[in-house]
């Protein structure tokens, strides 16, 4: 494993999806929270340095997973990967939160369908950044 490359892959997937996740929950999608402002803890922005935690620390394992099983196959690879993460971890999670908290499902449905955008850009983050070396000269 390409140590440099990893931690470039993990902290651009980072901060890509950090920005996806201001414009979403900012823009898109807050006149929805808005509306369900009773849900959310009063003091939310003063804890909002975990989420920052959690990010990142999604974003280098998500990385280093992708790493792990890489087989050299491009952008596609990563389109691949980004839909296994996408059934494999935010479908379950999100779906699982509506089971416990009184939210909408239409707000699980977009918050799913915007996982799926961030895990292929993700993906496709991590196959062109983590591209197969090119083979040493003679």
């Amino acid at each position: 494993m390409n140590g440099k490359r990893f931690i470039a892959a993990g902290l651009v997937i980072f901060v890509v999806t950090q920005v996806m996740g201001y414009v979403i929950d900012n823009f898109i999608l807050k006149s929805m929270y808005d509306s369900l402002k009773g849900l959310w803890r009063p003091d939310m922005m003063s804890k909002i340095w975990v989420m920052y935690i959690m990010g990142l620390l999604f974003s280098l394992m998500f990385t280093y997973v992708f790493i792990k099983g890489r087989e050299g196959k491009g952008i596609q690879e990563g389109v691949r990967y980004g839909i296994i993460i996408w059934l494999f971890v935010i479908v379950p999670m999100y779906h699982s939160m509506w089971v416990v908290f009184p939210i909408p499902y239409m707000l699980i449905l977009k918050w799913t369908l915007y996982g799926l955008l961030t895990a292929l850009i993700g993906g496709i983050l991590a196959a062109v950044i983590y591209k197969p070396s090119a083979p040493a000269k003679a």
